[in-house]
C-alpha cells in the first residue's frame, strides 16, 4: 500500500508545517457548518424602511433616480406602512416632498400641524400603531433653497434654525412620532429638541441623531425625490462633515450623546464603515447607518445592466453594516430583504 507523503510548498515545506494543523477552511465546507459558525446576522429587526410622501389621494409616483422607489399619498403610505408591519419590519422613517408654492425662505411651513408629515404620522400611527415611525426635523425639504436651516445674507443662521427645528419636532411628536431624527448637523440641536419635547411632556419621545451626517456626494437621488435638487445653492459644506475626518465625526457623536441623543447615525452608510465601527466601540449606544440613495441607486443600476447579482449585493451591503457594528441600518431594501428572510 503506498503511503500518502505530504506535498511539498515551495520553500520545501509541507502545508501542515505552514499553518501549524489549523486548517480555516474545515469549517467552511458545508453549508451547515458555514452556518454554524456565522459571526453576524441579519434579521428583521434590523431593518428601518425610509418612504417619500406627497400630497393628493391614491398617489404613486416613480422615482427615476431610485428605481422601485415611489412617493406615495397618505392613504397609500398607510397600506405600505400595513405591508411592513406584516413583514415584521420594526419601523419606518418618512420623508416629504413638499409643494413649492408651501416653501419659503425659513422653512415655515414645517411649524403647520397640518403639514404632510405630521398628517402622515397621524393616519399611520391610527392605522398601525404597533409600527415605529421616525420623522426628520429638518427644513431642507421646507426651504426654498434647499438648505436644512434658515439662510440669512448667504449664512445659515445656526441659532435661529435649532428654534424652529426644536418647535417643528414637538409638533411631529404630538402628531405621534416615536423617534425624532433631526438631520440638519446645527450646534446645539439635540439638547433644544431634548428640552422642548420634555418640557411639552414628550419624555418617553426617543432622539435619533444624525451625530456624523456627512458632505457627501451618494445624496443626488435622495435630493430629487424631495424636490429640492434644482433648488440647492452653493453646498452643505459648512454645517456637514467633511469626508475626511474621523476625529470630527466622534466630537460630533460626544457632543450629542452629551445633550441627550438616545442613538447615533452615520450617513451615509457602506462609505462611512469605519465611522460606524468607532462610534460603536467608542460610546456602546445603539447605533444606526443610513444607507443613503446613492448606494441603493448603484446597486440597482449595476443590478439592472447585469453587471452584478443585485439581490446577493444588496443583501451582502447589509450584512457589511452589522459586521461593522450597527444595531439597525435604515435602507430602502427593507421590504425585499425582509421577504427574501421570511421566505
Amino acid at each position: 500500500m503506498n503511503k500518502f507523503t505530504p506535498l511539498k510548498a515551495s520553500g520545501g515545506r509541507t502545508v501542515d508545517e505552514i499553518t501549524g494543523s489549523r486548517r480555516l477552511r474545515r469549517m467552511r465546507k458545508a453549508d451547515w457548518s458555514r452556518r454554524l459558525v456565522q459571526e453576524n446576522h441579519l434579521t428583521v429587526d434590523d431593518l428601518i424602511w425610509p418612504i417619500f410622501l406627497v400630497d393628493g389621494v391614491n398617489i404613486r409616483e416613480d422615482i427615476p433616480a431610485m428605481p422601485g422607489v415611489q412617493r406615495l399619498s397618505v392613504d397609500l403610505a398607510v397600506r405600505e406602512a400595513e405591508a411592513a408591519a406584516k413583514l415584521g419590519i420594526p419601523a419606518i422613517a418618512t420623508f416629504p416632498r413638499i409643494e413649492h408654492a408651501a416653501k419659503d425662505l425659513s422653512g415655515s411651513h414645517i411649524l403647520d400641524p397640518e403639514n404632510l408629515i405630521n398628517r402622515a404620522t397621524r393616519a399611520i400611527k391610527k392605522a398601525v400603531p404597533e409600527i415605529g415611525i421616525i420623522t426628520d426635523a429638518a427644513l431642507d425639504p421646507f426651504t426654498d433653497h434647499g438648505h436644512d436651516g434658515i439662510l440669512r445674507e448667504g449664512i445659515i443662521v445656526n441659532d435661529e434654525t435649532v428654534e424652529q427645528v426644536a418647535a417643528a419636532a414637538v409638533l411631529q411628536a404630538a402628531a405621534g412620532s416615536d423617534i425624532i431624527a433631526p438631520s440638519d448637523m446645527m450646534d446645539g440641536r439635540i439638547g433644544a429638541i431634548r428640552d422642548a419635547l420634555d418640557a411639552n411632556g414628550f419624555q418617553d419621545v426617543a432622539i435619533m441623531s444624525y451625530a456624523t451626517k456627512f458632505a457627501s456626494a451618494f445624496y443626488g437621488p435622495y435630493r430629487d425625490a424631495i424636490g429640492t435638487k434644482g433648488l440647492l445653492k452653493g453646498d452643505k459644506k459648512t454645517y456637514y462633515i467633511d469626508p475626511a475626518n474621523i476625529d470630527e465625526a466622534v466630537r460630533e457623536a460626544e457632543q450629542d450623546i452629551a445633550e441627550g441623543a438616545d442613538m447615533l447615525m452615520v450617513k451615509p452608510g457602506l462609505p462611512y464603515l469605519d465611522i460606524v465601527h468607532v462610534l460603536k466601540s467608542s460610546f456602546r449606544l445603539p447605533t444606526f447607518a443610513y444607507q443613503v440613495s446613492g448606494e441603493y441607486s448603484m446597486i440597482k443600476a449595476a443590478a439592472a445592466n447585469g453587471w452584478i447579482d443585485g439581490e446577493r449585493a444588496m443583501l451582502e451591503s447589509i450584512l457589511a453594516f452589522k459586521r461593522a457594528g450597527c444595531d439597525g441600518i435604515l435602507t430602502y431594501f427593507a421590504p425585499e430583504v425582509a421577504k427574501l428572510l421570511k421566505s
